[in-house]
């Protein structure tokens, strides 16, 4: 993704917008992210769609979906559940943001390589990023976590390096920078080796 192209993700979005543990997964955590399924998804029966053409290109770049509810005096009120954007033109969804019944932000899913298929899902609490979900190798199934703290800041990234189903290589963050990292040598879902962060090679994190 070009530096442009990830300018807008992030103007679009309204970006800026688990504390670091001893945990040791002896499986993949985090529930089913969508990971390698279609980005964009129908509206259900119930949803309504608007389109808009923010880049003035003569076709839908953004779509708003919504549903009908009643407010505090029943009256009845659309509140909106998903929006999608094209943001290299192709005609094709490439983030998709989910909101809650207060209007804020739960989770965005993201085709970081225009194939049509979820990549990266990040998942938000209040309005602040605790989690994202990510498939590196494009294989279709989630091999990155990365945790956030309540200011947004990297604490925790584990990782499914071996490709096996199961987090096998641990990174603890503090203060924008690695502090220690954890491997998995025999597949048992325990730490068998530290490493500082001053010693990790330079591929760490990435």
């Amino acid at each position: 993704m070009s530096m442009k192209t990830l300018g807008w993700v992030l103007s679009f979005a309204g970006l800026g917008l688990a504390a670091a543990c001893a945990h040791k997964s002896a499986t993949a955590p985090g529930p089913n992210s969508g990971v390698g399924s279609d980005i964009h998804q129908p509206a259900a029966g119930e949803e309504h769609v608007q389109t808009y053409d923010l880049h003035r290109t003569g076709k839908p770049d953004v779509w708003v979906y919504s549903v009908t509810t009643q407010d505090a005096s029943g009256r009845p009120v659309e509140r909106r559940v998903r929006k999608e954007a094209d943001l290299n033109g192709d005609g094709r969804v490439d983030i998709v943001y989910f909101f809650d019944a207060d209007g804020q932000v739960t989770k965005e899913t993201l085709d970081l390589d225009y194939d049509g298929k979820v990549d990266d899902t990040l998942y938000f609490e209040k309005g602040k990023k605790v989690r994202s979900e990510k498939d590196l190798d494009g294989d279709g199934r989630v091999d990155t976590w990365s945790y956030y703290d309540g200011e947004e800041k990297l604490v925790r990234k584990e990782r499914d390096v071996k490709g096996t189903g199961k987090v096998d290589y641990w990174e603890y963050w503090e203060n924008g920078a690695i502090d220690r990292i954890g491997e998995d040598l025999d597949g048992d879902g325990q730490v068998d080796r530290w490493t500082k962060g001053s010693e990790a090679p330079a591929t760490a994190g990435k």
